[in-house]
C-alpha cells in the first residue's frame, strides 16, 4: 500500500500506543493547567472597535482616562413628585455603599413623574461587575420598601454583571446539554457504550487543551468575552465528527471481512487522511478572518484554529493507538435495545441513502434545478439583511428584565442609556479657540492635565442623531481650533463596526474561496470538483443566511424556538458564519468525494462510483451531521441573541449541507459532469490524490451489511 502521511502516523500510533496515550494525557493536563493559571484577557473597548470611536477610546486609554462605568436608576410614580422619597433613599444609600462617585441629585422628566439617578462606578471600569453588588442591593433594599414606585436600573456594571452570571450559567447548560446528546446520538449509531464513549472523550480532552492553549495566547492576542463558547462549539461538533469517520471506517472494513490490522490501515489511509485535510482546509478558511481587521475576529480565528488542529491531531494520532489496543473491546457495553445496531444501521443508512439515490441519478436535471430552487429560496430574506452590534437589550429579549429597564429609561428620558461621547485632544485643552468650541456643548468633562475633554451627548434620534453629530456639529465646532474630536459610544461604536465589517468581508471572501480551490485542486487533481465544491458551499451559506435573517430579523417562527425578532443580525454574525460553513463543509465534501474517487479508482463508472461512494459514506455523514446539528442546536436555546442567531444559523447549514446538497445536489451535479470530474488541470498531473492502492471492494463473498455504512 502506498503510505501517506495519514497512514504512516496511524500505524506509528498502533505500534507505538502507549507512547500516544501517555503523550496525549500529558499533553492535554499541561495545557490545561499552564492555560488555567495564566487566566484569559479579554480585549478593551478600543480593541475591539474601529474608526472614530476606536481612535476615541484609545485616546483616553492613551490618557488613562479610561472609561467609568456608569449607572442609571430611574424611579417612575403615578403622580408628578411621588417619586422623591425613595429616590432620596436611593441616593443615600447608594452614597453609603462607597462604590459610586459623581452621585447626581434626581433630574424629573418633562412629565415630572420619572426621576433619574446618575452616578459612576469607582475603580476600573472591567472590573466592575465584580464589585456592582452592593449597589445593586442598596436599590433593591429600596424597591422593596417602596410597592408605590417603579425602579429601573440599567448601566455598565450591573448589565455586565447580568451578563457574566448568565453566560457562566448558558455555558454549563451547552456543555451538560451537548454531551449527552452526542453521546446518546453515538450510542443509536454504534450501539455500543465504548465506541461511543471514544470520540466524545477525545473531543472533550481536545477542548480542554485548547482551553489552556487559548488563555496562554490570550496574553498576546486579547479575547472577547464568548471567544470561549465558540470554541467549544466549534471543537466538540468537529472533534467528535473527526472521530466518527475514522472510527467508523475501521468498523466498516472489520465487518468487511479484514484483519484488525489491515482495517486500522487502510482507515488512516482513507479517513485519516480525509480528516488531515478536512482540518487543514477549516483552519486555513478560519486564518481568512485575520484579514477582517477586527481583533474580534482574528481572536475567533485563533480560537477555532487551536481547537480545530488539536481535534485533527487527536483524530489522527491517539485514536488509531486506542483502536489498536481495545480491538473487540471497541464493542463492550452494547446496549440491549441497540444490539447489532452498529452493523444493522449501517446498512440501514445505506439502503436508505440507496432509495434516495436512485431517482436522483435516473433523471439528475431534474433534481440539481429542484435543490438549487429550494436553497435560492431560503436564501431569498437574506437579500433584505441588516446588520448592528445589538446592544444587551436586544440580546436578551423584549420581556428581559434588562431589556425592559432599559426601554423605560430610554422612554422617558431619550437617549439617556446610550448617549454619544466625543472625545477632544488638542496641545492645549485651555486654548481660548478650544475653549469656545467646548462651550457650545453642553455636559463638557475637561481633564486639563491630559489635554483632554469628554463631552456627552445625548442621541434620541440614534443613527440620524449620530450622523448630524459627526458631519455638521462636531467638525463645525472644531475646525481650525488644532484639535482632534472623535465620536465614540454605543450608536457610534456599532456603526463603525459595521463599516469595517463591509469593508473586510471582500477579502476575507477572496482568501477562503481562493484557498479552498487550492486545497481541493491540490487534494483531488480536479479543478472541476474544487469549483463545484465552492459553489455548493455559497449555496449552503447563502440558505443559512436567509433563514437566519427571516427568523432573528423579521420574526417568522422565531417564538417556536422561545426566540423574537429583533429587527437585525448580530453585525460580526455573517462574516462568521460564512467562514465556519466553508470550512465545515469540507468535513463532508471530502469525505464523501474521496470515497466516491476511490471506488471510481478502483475501476468502477462516474454513476457506479457515486453510488457507492454516497451510500458508504451515508451512515457516517448522517451521524456526523446529526451530533453538527445536535450542538449547534442546543446554543440556539441559549438565553442571548447571537448565540441563537449562530446555533440555528449553523444547524440549518450543516443539515441542509447533508442533506439537499450531499444527498442530491452532489450527486445529480457530479453525474451531470460525468468524466470531467477528473479532469485534472494540464502541467498539475503530478499533483498527489487520495487515492491509495488498497481495492475498495472486498472480495467476493465478503460483502457484509457493515460495508454499506
Amino acid at each position: 500500500m502506498r503510505r501517506n502521511l495519514a497512514a504512516s502516523i496511524g500505524v506509528w500510533s498502533a505500534h507505538h500506543r502507549k507512547t500516544a496515550v501517555l503523550g496525549w494525557l500529558l499533553f492535554v493536563v499541561l495545557a490545561t493547567g499552564i492555560g488555567g493559571a495564566s487566566g484569559m484577557v479579554e480585549m478593551s473597548e478600543s480593541e475591539n472597535g474601529a474608526g472614530d470611536s476606536a481612535r476615541a477610546e484609545r485616546i483616553l486609554d492613551d490618557a488613562g482616562l479610561g472609561h467609568p462605568a456608569g449607572e442609571l436608576v430611574m424611579v417612575s410614580a403615578a403622580r408628578a413628585g411621588d417619586w422623591r422619597t425613595a429616590a432620596g433613599e436611593i441616593t443615600a444609600a447608594l452614597g453609603g455603599t462607597g462604590e459610586v462617585r459623581n452621585l447626581a441629585a434626581p433630574v424629573p422628566s418633562k412629565d415630572g413623574k420619572d426621576a433619574l439617578i446618575t452616578f459612576e462606578m469607582r475603580g476600573d471600569a472591567a472590573t466592575s461587575a465584580d464589585r456592582v453588588q452592593p449597589v445593586l442591593d442598596a436599590v433593591s433594599g429600596v424597591r422593596e420598601r417602596h410597592n408605590d414606585v417603579e425602579i429601573h436600573q440599567f448601566g455598565e456594571a450591573s448589565a455586565g454583571k447580568w451578563l457574566g452570571d448568565l453566560l457562566s450559567e448558558d455555558f454549563r447548560r451547552a456543555e451538560f446539554t451537548a454531551v449527552p446528546l452526542a453521546l446518546g446520538i453515538l450510542l443509536v449509531a454504534f450501539g455500543a457504550v465504548v465506541a461511543a464513549l471514544l470520540p466524545v472523550g477525545l473531543a472533550l480532552t481536545a477542548c480542554m487543551a485548547a482551553f489552556g492553549l487559548l488563555s496562554l495566547a490570550s496574553h498576546q492576542l486579547h479575547l472577547f468575552q464568548t471567544t470561549y463558547s465558540v470554541m467549544f462549539l466549534m471543537g466538540f461538533a468537529v472533534g467528535v465528527d473527526y472521530c466518527l469517520f475514522y472510527l467508523r471506517r475501521e468498523r466498516d472494513e472489520r465487518a468487511a471481512g479484514r484483519d484488525a490490522e489491515t482495517a486500522l490501515r487502510i482507515a488512516a489511509a482513507t479517513s485519516g487522511r480525509a480528516v488531515l485535510v478536512s482540518g487543514l482546509t477549516v483552519m486555513v478558511a478560519m486564518a481568512g478572518m485575520f484579514l477582517s481587521g477586527l481583533l474580534l475576529f482574528k481572536g475567533f480565528a485563533l480560537a477555532t484554529i487551536i481547537v480545530v488542529f488539536i481535534a485533527m491531531l487527536g483524530s489522527v494520532t491517539v485514536l488509531p493507538a486506542l483502536l489498536s489496543w481495545l480491538g473487540d473491546r471497541i464493542d463492550a457495553g452494547r446496549v440491549p435495545l441497540l444490539n447489532g445496531r452498529g452493523k444493522r444501521g449501517a446498512k440501514a443508512s445505506g439502503g436508505i441513502a440507496g432509495r434516495v439515490l436512485r431517482p436522483v441519478l435516473a433523471a439528475p436535471k431534474v433534481f440539481a434545478v429542484a435543490a438549487v430552487l429550494v436553497l435560492l429560496a431560503l436564501a431569498a430574506p437574506a437579500l433584505g439583511m441588516k446588520t448592528e452590534q445589538l446592544g444587551l437589550e436586544k440580546q436578551f429579549g423584549s420581556d428581559s428584565q434588562l431589556a425592559i429597564d432599559y426601554e423605560r429609561i430610554s422612554d422617558s428620558f431619550p437617549g439617556g442609556p446610550a448617549p454619544a461621547l466625543v472625545v477632544v485632544r488638542a496641545d492645549d485643552i485651555g486654548a481660548p479657540e478650544v475653549r469656545t468650541a467646548l462651550a457650545s456643548f453642553d455636559r463638557v468633562t475637561v481633564h486639563a492635565a491630559q489635554n483632554v475633554a469628554e463631552i456627552e451627548v445625548p442621541l434620541p434620534g440614534g443613527k440620524d442623531d449620530l450622523a448630524e453629530l459627526r458631519d455638521r456639529r462636531v467638525p463645525d465646532a472644531f475646525d481650525g481650533t488644532g484639535a482632534e474630536a472623535y465620536v465614540t459610544g454605543e450608536v457610534a461604536s456599532s456603526a463603525d463596526f459595521n463599516d469595517q465589517l463591509k469593508r473586510g468581508i471582500v477579502p476575507v471572501f477572496a482568501f477562503i474561496t481562493a484557498v479552498t480551490f487550492l486545497l481541493m485542486l491540490f487534494c483531488f487533481r480536479s479543478y472541476v470538483i474544487a469549483v463545484t465544491s465552492i459553489l455548493l458551499n455559497l449555496l449552503s451559506v447563502a440558505a443559512a443566511y436567509g433563514v437566519m435573517t427571516a427568523v432573528f430579523q423579521h420574526g417568522w417562527g422565531a417564538e417556536l424556538i422561545g426566540s423574537e425578532g429583533v429587527g437585525a443580525i448580530e453585525s460580526w454574525m455573517p462574516l462568521f458564519v460564512l467562514v465556519v460553513l466553508f470550512g465545515l463543509s469540507m468535513d463532508y465534501h471530502v469525505f464523501v468525494v474521496s470515497r466516491i474517487r476511490e471506488a471510481r479508482d478502483s475501476g468502477l463508472d462516474t454513476r457506479s462510483a457515486i453510488d457507492m461512494g454516497i451510500r458508504r459514506t451515508a451512515g457516517a455523514v448522517t451521524g456526523a451531521a446529526a451530533i453538527m446539528v445536535a450542538v449547534f442546536a442546543v446554543f440556539g436555546t441559549l438565553s442571548m441573541q447571537d448565540m441563537q442567531q449562530m446555533g440555528v444559523g449553523l444547524a440549518v447549514a450543516v443539515l441542509l449541507d447533508a442533506t439537499v446538497v450531499r444527498m442530491v445536489l452532489l450527486p445529480s451535479v457530479m453525474l451531470l459532469l460525468g468524466e470531467r470530474n477528473w479532469r485534472v488541470p494540464r502541467g498539475l498531473s503530478r499533483l498527489p490524490g487520495l487515492e491509495h492502492s488498497e481495492p475498495a471492494e472486498p472480495a467476493a463473498g465478503q460483502v457484509t451489511a457493515g460495508a454499506h455504512g
